[in-house]
């Protein structure tokens, strides 16, 4: 399976004991015998994985499958939701951004007026004092 995949066994085998992947049946010789629906399933797991699910969101969409229902009304509301995660991210990232250019910008000015910098500072001053305008 790892080699039809591209997986390698250790990702199968933590698939496996995180619950989206069923315990295969054994061979007489205790190896792990996959039938071919798996490596639908394991495609199924990495697209999921590259929209951002959580193994867990995974867990719940192949439950809703396993149990013999669509689950695509499920799937899209998990993914509204990552899509409003991610947004408010991008916003927090953004406000990040633009907070962390003031401070450089800040620091490139150089210590306020009559500020020997850190002698002053109890730390940094770069972080201690209020950064002025241009």
């Amino acid at each position: 399976m790892a080699r039809i995949t591209g997986l390698n066994t250790k990702t199968i085998r933590f698939y496996e004991e995180a619950g989206v992947l069923p315990p295969p049946a054994r061979t007489h010789t205790g190896h792990r015998d996959y039938g071919p629906e798996v490596a639908d399933r394991l495609q199924f797991i990495r697209r999921c994985q590259a929209a951002g699910l959580s193994l867990r969101e995974v867990r719940q969409i192949l439950a809703v499958h396993d149990g013999g229902e669509a689950p695509c009304g499920h799937v899209r509301r998990v993914l509204n939701e990552r899509l409003d995660q991610v947004r408010a991210q991008i916003a927090e990232l953004t406000a990040l951004e633009a907070h962390l250019e003031t401070l450089t910008a800040h620091a490139e000015r150089g210590a306020p007026e009559g500020d020997a910098g850190h002698d002053s500072a109890s730390v940094c001053w770069i972080l201690e004092t209020e950064p002025t305008a241009p």
